[in-house]
């Protein structure tokens, strides 16, 4: 989901006061998980989404708490030209309008915990508001303690009546494990939800039923070289795009946490002993020495190869729920009039996996430790929560919300559906493996062998025995 440590788009830095409502909105996206992901059209000009001139226009809604204090200090993860970053202007502009609280944003891109909030932490000056996506919270700032608990604002009226922060969130944004702190306690409030998904045009492919066996997935690879065409874009160069491949598959047969609790085995066995991995890695296997990639996939430079997806070079590319805005702002910007009509799927069922997954990751606020201001911080969440607030997300940037009675964009409805599936097991993206250890296994150990899996360059059973070898070497390392 992210280049480098993370799948969002690395902009630069802006920073911007709200005092009073203001008339003219920060204009302008990313999240590549650039997060590429959010490459929506921002602005109301022509390429605005439909709704966006309505979304800015409609009055701000009456808050459900009223704090006490005046002011508070909120540094985000997106630019002042993204989409998000408009809908949370806004929702700064009406918290502003609506109780005087006073607040100062900067706007500081996906960098801000590593070069911002984690040297803050150390200097003892922290900003009162932070957001970003859960698993790299949990490495750069909760892991070291650097986060309080937010169970109160769960609690808290969004201004509906009497509706509370988790009245109206579906159960799912904020419930997996890795959403706990050391001590139990809620650390963030999801305000964006990703997914992972094969998107596919059907424009292209208006019959294609999704494949209900690994099987059936394979046989539309093979339908596309025998058209004479490569079946899969894929970004090679990032790292965390390679991976989702393993770790979709590794999850239907090891269930929700079994990938975190095989890294966190110091003898490294549990990567051999479990089955489930072995079984994965050949299927990693079979797509790498397919010939299914499309040529110079593993050298080229991110966006390269998902752009080519988006010209119609190939029919496939595995990526999260940004990817429709990021290849739409592409073509936008190429001309030409070409359109996508986006259409998606999970991976099927694996002979012998007993878990139906669907991955997701939460992006949402949390509340540094050493805050000063958290009581208008905390009522400031609660409103974001509100529906004529949050309806920004999927309208504005055209993106999912984590409410269950917001539109859902035409472009991941499929995706969606998956979510809010009650026979699926929801799990977190990588099964949250860049989270732990303050982010250093992923890098150290699962990055370089799955790249090499996925390139060809190892076997699925070299791979197996790479992790438990380099897992038991971690651990020792770390005493």
């Amino acid at each position: 989901m992210r280049p480098g440590s993370s799948p969002f788009r690395r902009l630069a830095p802006q920073t911007s006061t709200a005092s009073t409502v203001s008339t003219a909105l920060v204009a302008g996206v990313a999240v590549v998980l650039g997060l590429a992901g959010c490459g929506s059209p921002t602005g109301t000009g022509p390429a605005a989404l439909p709704g966006t001139e309505e979304y800015f226009a409609t009055p701000c809604p009456e808050p459900g708490v009223r704090p006490a204090g005046t002011e508070f200090t909120y540094w985000s993860m997106w630019t002042a030209d993204e989409p998000q970053a408009r809908v949370l202007q806004h929702a700064v502009d009406c918290f502003t309008e609506k109780t005087g609280v006073q607040v100062t944003v900067q706007w500081l891109g996906r960098k801000l915990l590593t070069q911002n909030v984690a040297p803050a932490l150390n200097a003892g000056e922290v900003p009162d508001l932070i957001d970003q996506d859960l698993s790299q919270l949990k490495a750069a700032v909760v892991a070291p303690g650097g986060t309080q608990s937010v169970e109160d604002v769960y609690g808290m009226k969004v201004g509906e009546g009497d509706r509370t922060v988790e009245d109206v969130l579906a159960r799912y944004s904020h419930d997996l494990p890795q959403h706990a702190d050391a001590e139990g306690n809620r650390f963030l409030v999801p305000y964006e939800m990703i997914t992972n998904a094969w998107w596919y045009d059907r424009n292209t492919h208006p019959d294609l039923t999704p494949p209900r066996t690994m099987d059936e997935l394979f046989a539309l690879f093979e339908q596309e070289l025998q058209a004479g065409r490569p079946a899969i874009s894929q970004d090679g160069d990032i790292s965390h795009y390679n991976a989702y491949f393993f770790t979709q598959l590794a999850a239907r047969f090891v269930g929700p946490g079994g990938i975190a609790a095989a890294a966190a085995d110091r003898t490294g066995e549990s990567w051999r002993t479990e089955p489930g991995f072995l079984a994965a890695a050949r299927l990693v296997e079979r797509i790498a020495t397919g010939g299914y990639f499309a040529e110079g996939w593993d050298a080229a430079k991110f966006p390269q190869v998902q752009q080519r997806w988006a010209d119609g070079e190939t029919a496939y590319t595995f990526n999260g729920t940004w990817l429709p805005s990021e290849t739409r702002e592409y073509l936008n910007k190429q001309g030409g009039g070409r359109e996508i009509q986006y259409g998606s799927f999970q991976f099927p069922m694996s002979e012998g996996a007993t878990h139906d997954i669907v991955e997701q990751m939460p992006i949402g606020f949390a509340v540094p430790a050493p805050a000063r201001n958290a009581e208008p911080a905390k009522a400031f969440i609660a409103y974001v929560l509100h529906k004529d607030i949050l309806q920004g997300i999927p309208t504005v940037s055209d993106n999912l919300a984590p409410r269950t009675d917001l539109p859902v964009p035409a472009d991941l409805a499929d995706a969606k559906a998956a979510l809010d599936d009650p026979d699926k097991e929801h799990t977190l993206v990588m099964d949250g493996l860049d989270g732990l250890f303050g982010g250093t296994y992923v890098d150290t150990v699962f990055f370089p062998a799955d790249d090499a899996l996925l390139r060809g360059q190892i076997t699925a059973e070299q791979f197996i025995d790479r992790m438990a070898t380099d897992t038991a070497t971690y651990w020792k390392s770390r005493g």
